[in-house]
């Protein structure tokens, strides 16, 4: 790889259990680069099993950033995010380094190179009554609201997507416009100029069905081995609204251990999450993802095994 196709900056996007971190590492470890954290579950601390974050050895490894950075009583947002990647990323660039930035979080990647849109802070009052009203009627009678106050997001949002919906009504209850028209007013984001000169290496990992599905069952029943249980059961009291305490596998094995399940039983209903969370981010991706190469578990073994360069460079042509 010359340094007229070196990428300044790759970004490696795909559901959970897909192999993303695994190739990271090769490639940070193969062009000198770091690692930059996108996965929104794996910014705290205190689950790096549920979350699936790199062990202590792999970050031994190359450097990685923004991996527990935050705790779980902390509502820690994409604009948050947003702002701590673009400054991680250039310190990175500015030592003459290759950031990788890794995750499953879609939002994220959106909010690197599409920014985000300037909605006004909600008073709390306002945010308060929306998430009880949520909380005590679910998610459809809420939707169904949405669709009288709101009827663009409502058509966008999934029915059963509490947190999404709660937020399209307290905006358009806080501010008087719909969460719609504030993101069509976004502005760029902070990797929006490179990836615009071609400078931005964009893979999205989308394997076969079937094959993710079995990752997902046998990573979960690795992560109970190595005691995501006990992980769960040594989480500080907090507000169960707050995203961390809605991580993959936290609320069913909050039910066992509260006794309202068995464990066999939460496990399986863990499963059946992560596998219907997975499905969810593969159609995300393969929507948002038009112009990103896009690899499957062949490929990605391919470059691992040292047939990176050629990957890359289409990852900077597309």
């Amino acid at each position: 790889m010359t340094p007229e196709t070196r990428p300044q900056v790759i970004l490696i996007a795909g559901p959970t259990a897909s192999g993303k971190s695994a190739l990271a590492l090769v490639l940070a470890d193969r062009l000198g680069g770091e690692i930059v954290n996108a996965d929104s579950m794996q910014i705290y601390r205190e689950l790096p099993l549920l979350s699936a974050a790199p062990t202590a050895a792999e970050q031994a490894m190359v450097p990685h950033h923004l991996y527990g950075i935050a705790g779980v009583g902390e509502a820690f947002s994409v604009a948050r995010w947003q702002a701590e990647a673009a400054r991680v990323l250039g310190e990175i660039r500015g030592r003459g380094a290759v950031p990788i930035v890794v995750g499953g979080t879609g939002l994220y990647f959106r909010a690197l190179l599409r920014g985000l849109s300037e909605v006004p802070a909600i008073d709390e009052q306002v945010r308060r009554a929306v998430r009880d009203m949520v909380m005590a009627d679910g998610a459809e009678a809420a939707h169904a609201r949405l669709a009288v106050e709101d009827p663009v997001m409502a058509a966008r949002l999934n029915p059963a997507d509490a947190q999404r919906i709660a937020r399209a009504l307290e905006v358009v209850r806080g501010s008087g416009r719909s969460l719609a028209v504030w993101q069509e007013a976004q502005t760029d984001g902070p990797l929006a100029a490179t990836d615009r000169a071609g400078l931005v290496a964009k893979l999205a990992l989308l394997p076969p069905r079937d094959w993710l599905y079995d990752r997902c069952d046998r990573r979960f029943d690795l992560m109970m081995a190595a005691g995501a249980l006990e992980e769960v059961r040594a989480l500080p009291p907090a507000d169960p609204d707050l995203p961390a305490l809605k991580a993959l596998g936290i609320p069913q094995l909050r039910a066992a251990l509260a006794g309202e399940v068995s464990l066999e039983r939460a496990v399986a209903l863990a499963k059946t999450a992560t596998r219907q969370y997975a499905k969810r981010q593969m159609t995300w991706f393969r929507n948002q993802c038009a112009d990103w190469c896009v690899t499957d578990e062949k490929q990605t073994e391919r470059i691992i095994a040292n047939d990176f360069p050629k990957i890359i460079t289409i990852g900077l042509t597309r």
